[in-house]
């Protein structure tokens, strides 16, 4: 494990033990009322990275007692904060039953600084388009994601190990930065067109220092021994194909283990395949496949 691992590990397991431990976070952690439908969709309040934002999540799980592999699916971002402030509670519908009718509970969180959950935004890259830290926006979302991992595996309908960490854009890009942090729960990492910086000014195939992007990607890939999933459509207007191969290369170059796909265009920006019904049958085989090989 590198130092940065095992800073970021140790940092965070605190954190969340004080979290946890504290009256607050007793009183309201936790269910938020009961099941709801055949895939019992039930919202919950999970502690954040720091000792006082709870994180709603919705959580959705097979028949049964379980316990069931984890997968967290995780939203993207923005660097304008009305547009945050404006975010829903996601549920990612097609892929969340798609999961669960395969025996994997789901969890998706709304981390800090977004819609309902508010509190602090652990993402900034920085105020400038020339200069964006993709490394520090990566791990401000990787520690959101890995206090959902760390909550919800001491639930008994959870397995202990085994994760899938989902994402799409900065999600995505969250999730490979929670790959390179050591973080042992994690096996595998799927990412719906991952990536930082896209859309300058809402301008589409304009990029904040797409350089500094494909720069950060080596840097991840450098500190992780976990497979990922790549996945990308050909009309997407954050992260060209050209972009995503670049990413994609870098990350493979440095030893990291990245399956890349790029998907014919889907629906009128692509960006957005992971919530298109129309887009199940051209990403459901390459999960399919990959969430096999994760588990030999």
């Amino acid at each position: 494990m590198t130092r940065v691992g095992i800073k970021f590990v140790c940092g965070l397991l605190m954190m969340l033990a004080l979290a946890i431990e504290s009256p607050r976070a007793q009183q309201k952690a936790g269910p938020q009322g009961s099941e709801e439908g055949v895939i019992r969709r039930q919202a919950w309040l999970i502690p954040a990275e720091d000792r006082s934002t709870l994180m709603w999540t919705n959580v959705f799980r097979p028949p049964g007692a379980g316990p069931f592999p984890l997968v967290v699916i995780n939203h993207g971002s923005t660097y304008n904060a009305l547009q945050r402030a404006e975010y829903r509670i996601p549920e990612y519908q097609t892929l969340t039953e798609w999961l669960v009718a395969r025996g994997y509970a789901v969890a998706v969180p709304q981390r800090p600084g977004h819609g309902k959950t508010s509190g602090p935004y652990y993402e900034d890259q920085g105020a400038s388009c020339a200069q964006p830290d993709y490394r520090k926006a990566g791990l401000g979302a990787a520690s959101s994601i890995a206090a959902v991992i760390y909550y919800l595996r001491q639930q008994p309908f959870i397995q202990k190990n085994g994760v899938i960490a989902v994402g799409q854009s900065a999600g995505g890009w969250g999730a490979l930065a929670l790959a390179s942090q050591h973080f042992p729960p994690l096996k595998a990492v799927i990412a719906f067109a991952p990536g930082r910086g896209g859309r300058v000014n809402g301008e589409a195939n304009h990029n904040c220092a797409p350089d500094r992007l494909i720069e950060t990607a080596r840097q991840f890939a450098q500190t992780t021994s976990i497979p990922s999933l790549w996945i990308y459509a050909e009309n997407d207007s954050y992260f060209g194909p050209d972009l995503s191969r670049r990413m994609a290369d870098a990350y493979r170059l440095a030893g990291g283990r990245a399956e890349y796909h790029l998907l014919p265009a889907v629906g009128s920006d692509g960006h957005n395949l992971i919530h298109e019904k129309d887009a199940l049958p051209l990403w459901a085989p390459l999960v399919e496949h990959f969430l096999t090989k994760s588990a030999n």
